[in-house]
């Protein structure tokens, strides 16, 4: 298949392209580095002939990233599921559009899951304000991410959304690959997920025809997922403890490290991936004349109540919402044991912020609140 030119700077890596590729990467002593932190104990040598002999990207998928991510999964989490409720029959290409917590492992585990069921990986969109090494970026290609580009001005923000728009349906109806991407840009630190509009807007940008016109061929599927426990939540509590005492505060390149880092190798309970009913049958029944803020409103309240609904909700969420109200409304959740064990990650996790002045209080709240917000959307979805 012919790929449009316009593409090159941001598409994933074609099979044709591997080769010289995989030999940049090897020689990158970056590179180099990058396998003997994440493959302790392997030859590098072993390593390199494994790379050449993957073929397409989806054979270096299933090569390296399956294995490392299960690896990642059976030691940091005790449980990863996946409920798949929309045609799997490999005749429709979905935009898997999701809510965001972990910068990696929500495309990551999303992948093989569907491996798992007997499906192709997704095209992941990246933004390239993560794409901190040039090792990095070409990896991530490799792994078929497109690149989302940040940073821009606002006319070359607008063609490269453009761009971005005629990639990703490119992808779904001519390459007949599906997609994930966040329903905002970053992750929501308080995991109130919202659909931004502007993700929705971009999206619209390419096809033909109207705004629905335009989304239909998407296929778009919320996805909704849920992780027990965020290993990142204390990164997150101290980020908005340095935004509310320090102005125009802004994290680092180390910090994207870290937290990169921290989802990772951190503990992360139960988690599960539930994917919603596609939204083409809801696109249908919009008034399609209404002004266009209106109707991108009523598709992002669609999306986000398709994951409010689909999350799976753990003793924690419940213990949060009590501990935040002072009352005990849930309690017919989770015993006494559950409410102590959380109380206590609670706890641990406010250790782990090093901050000079700390203000426990507000920390402690905003961690509930990232725990709370998930039941409270939940319920109002279900409602």
């Amino acid at each position: 298949m012919k790929i449009p030119t316009e593409f090159d700077e941001i598409r994933p890596y074609t099979s044709e392209e591997l080769p010289q590729i995989f030999e940049e990467l090897i020689a990158d002593p970056a590179f180099q580095g990058a396998i003997a932190y994440a493959l302790p104990g392997v030859p590098f040598e072993a390593v390199a002939a494994k790379m050449r002999s993957c073929k397409t990207t989806l054979d270096f998928q299933k090569a390296f990233c399956y294995e490392f991510l299960w690896g990642i999964a059976k030691k940091y989490a005790t449980g990863l599921t996946l409920e798949h409720s929309v045609p799997t029959n490999g005749e429709l290409s979905y935009t898997y559009i999701s809510n965001h917590r972990d910068i990696i492992l929500d495309s990551g585990f999303l992948s093989i899951l569907l491996l798992d069921k007997g499906m192709d990986t997704v095209e992941i969109a990246i933004g390239d304000n993560l794409l901190i090494y040039p090792w990095i970026k070409k990896l991530v290609r490799v792994n078929k991410s497109f690149i989302v580009q940040r940073g821009l001005t606002m006319r070359q923000m607008l063609e490269s959304s453009a761009r971005m728009s005629r990639y990703m349906h490119f992808a779904i109806n001519q390459k007949h690959q599906s997609i994930w991407i966040a329903q905002r840009e970053g992750r929501a630190k308080d995991s109130n997920d919202r659909t931004q509009e502007s993700v929705l807007k971009m999206l619209a940008m390419g096809g033909e025809g109207d705004i629905i016109e335009r989304l239909l061929p998407l296929n778009i599927a919320p996805l909704s997922i849920s992780y027990e426990y965020d290993p990142c939540d204390f990164l997150k509590a101290k980020e908005f403890q340095l935004k509310r005492d320090i102005e125009g505060y802004k994290k680092t390149t180390q910090d994207d490290l870290k937290n990169m880092e921290t989802g990772l190798f951190g503990f992360k309970g139960q988690v599960h991936f539930q994917v919603g009913n596609c939204l083409n049958e809801t696109l249908l029944t919009l008034e399609r004349n209404q002004p266009k803020t209106e109707l991108f409103a009523q598709v992002s309240t669609a999306i986000d109540k398709e994951i409010h609904r689909n999350y799976r909700i753990y003793p924690g969420n419940y213990v949060a919402c009590d501990l935040l109200a002072g009352d005990g409304r849930y309690a017919q959740h989770y015993t006494a044991e559950d409410k102590t064990r959380f109380e206590e990650y609670i706890t641990n996790q406010i250790e782990k912020i090093d901050l000079p002045d700390k203000d426990v209080p507000f920390l402690t709240e905003k961690l509930l609140a990232m725990y709370a917000n998930p039941l409270i959307n939940y319920l109002a979805a279900q409602a």
